[in-house]
């Protein structure tokens, strides 16, 4: 059988190469092989993130080369520059069945038995829009499906930009007036909203009604025809339990509309039907079964396995300090830069890079300008240009942007838990939605959402298994503490903070 043949490639591959492997690498490509053999689908959890996610890349190339049908790779551009040009190029020079590969935006032909890579955009656009530039049943790997929600809901959202208004009185020059008059009245509307840091909108019942008399107005006259993006925006506009939202740019003058679906497992069932599949990312949901993840993007029954960090090579040093007030109290600023200033004079002699996570925009400048007045130019406010002892002050969406690039930090240490804030209006009208089926807003979305950023966050600081802080109390008091503790596992947990722990060497 192929797991058979797999296994034995993989092994001696490994062997010959000398470098470290990743200790599930043999049962992850077995597990794969089995998939293609048998066409059933399945879901992996290999526990790792980003670059050093890459470590499982063999366990699944090994199969897909050796298996004599076609293939398609479903991977991002940065996932796909280093497989073509360096872990393929060193497998085909080992496994004597030579595979053509190809990449691009449709299918080679029939006659193509090869692998074929392209990007989630390209192929989510032809499953979601039936586009058929590829053919189904192809056995298809997913790599980096922690970030398949977003890469869909990318794909679904549909946007109005101030060009497109302009776009839509050309070809309608008989409602240009409509058109005009529904445009005033929505920017009036839009910029009576108070200033928030997202800086977006829920569109109300007022602004939605513009737009739905705008629409019957262009329909009902006798020369008139909407343009492509209108027409998918009225399409989208009509549906039910759509998201609705502005974005405001408030210098400009100008907002975008767009619209997006709220729940995408009903639109996504269909599509894992269409080829068996293999999902593979890093840490996708607390459980094995993976049931929350599962539900949230439709899957059915498939084959489900999670596999454990290496508590020797991957270990963080958890320090997670009592008697920190909670973050919405008006202690717990100062306590947060009484904390930070402690951890930075710790590690004031360990050489490495410190990361402090402060999301909260306001408290994150003003935590960057207390601790530069303290430690000068090593302190830097989302900047990649930095010292070799530097410290820098994010958010989250920064860090994960950048921290591939980046050094592995020595400590990294988090002011808060990253739930998603209610504050922020997209994320009320998505927890709003499950309130309205009696679903558990919290557990289903919120807490998950927030776990799989934690664990992001923190996969550079096991590179060198250095120290993470969290300084969220609600690890210690609420009952969701032990979930977190244990997503952030292997760890060893610490009381207090020596630069002993904060040193590379101790543990190399």
């Amino acid at each position: 059988m192929i797991e058979v043949e797999v296994h034995q490639q993989l092994r001696a591959f490994l062997r010959s190469s000398g470098e470290p492997s990743w200790p599930h690498q043999l049962t992850m490509a077995r597990l794969v092989a089995r998939a293609l053999r048998l066409g059933r689908s399945a879901l992996i959890q290999t526990g790792i993130f980003g670059e050093y996610q890459g470590r499982h890349r063999l366990s699944y190339l090994v199969p897909v080369l050796m298996w004599p049908e076609p293939v398609i790779l479903v991977a991002p551009p940065s996932v796909q520059q280093r497989l073509l040009m360096v872990e393929i190029p060193r497998l085909q020079q080992w496994i004597d069945t030579p595979k053509a590969i190809q990449t691009g935006d449709r299918w080679p032909g029939s006659e193509f038995r090869g692998l074929f890579i392209v990007s989630p955009e390209t192929w989510l656009k032809d499953r979601l829009f039936n586009r058929q530039q590829f053919p189904e049943q192809i056995p298809t790997i997913l790599d980096g499906v922690e970030d398949l929600e977003r890469w869909t809901r990318q794909q679904l959202t549909v946007a109005l930009h101030p060009t497109d208004w302009n776009d839509l009185m050309l070809a309608c020059p008989d409602a240009a007036d409509a058109i005009r008059d529904a445009r005033v009245q929505l920017t009036k509307a839009v910029f009576q909203h108070p200033a928030n840091p997202y800086e977006c909108y829920l569109l109300d019942d007022r602004e939605q009604t513009i737009l739905r008399n705008l629409l019957q107005v262009i329909s009902q006259t006798t020369y008139s025809a909407l343009t492509p993006t209108w027409q998918t925006f009225a399409e989208a506009f009509a549906l039910p339990e759509q998201l609705l939202w502005v974005e405001v740019a408030r210098r400009q003058g100008q907002f975008s509309l767009f619209c997006a679906p709220l729940e995408l497992a009903s639109i996504l069932s269909p599509v894992w039907l269409q080829q068996p599949v293999v999902l593979i990312g890093g840490a996708l949901d607390l459980e094995a079964e993976a049931q929350i993840y599962r539900g949230n993007l439709g899957l059915g029954d498939l084959t489900c396995v999670k596999f454990s960090l290496d508590r020797h090579q991957e270990l963080i040093h958890l320090y997670l300090p009592e008697g920190l007030p909670l973050p919405n109290t008006p202690q717990f600023q100062q306590a947060l830069l009484k904390q930070m200033r402690s951890l930075l004079g710790v590690n004031r002699e360990v050489a490495g890079l410190t990361v402090l996570l402060v999301d909260d925009t306001p408290l994150k400048a003003q935590v960057g300008s207390v601790l530069a007045a303290e430690f000068g130019s090593r302190v830097q406010v989302e900047k990649t240009c930095l010292d070799d002892n530097g410290i820098l002050v994010t958010g989250w969406e920064f860090w994960r942007e950048h921290q591939m690039v980046l050094p592995s930090p020595v400590l990294l240490a988090i002011a808060t838990l990253p739930i998603p804030s209610l504050e922020n209006p997209l994320v009320a009208a998505r927890v709003a939605y499950y309130k309205r089926r009696r679903l558990d807003w919290f557990r289903l979305y919120l807490f998950p959402t927030a776990l799989n950023e934690l664990q992001r966050a923190i996969a550079p600081v096991r590179d060198r298994q250095g120290v993470v802080a969290l300084l969220d109390s609600r690890v210690l008091h609420r009952s969701y503490g032990q979930q977190v503790v244990a997503a952030l596992s292997p760890l060893a947990r610490i009381n207090y903070l020596d630069t002993q722990w904060l040193s590379y060497e101790e543990f190399g």
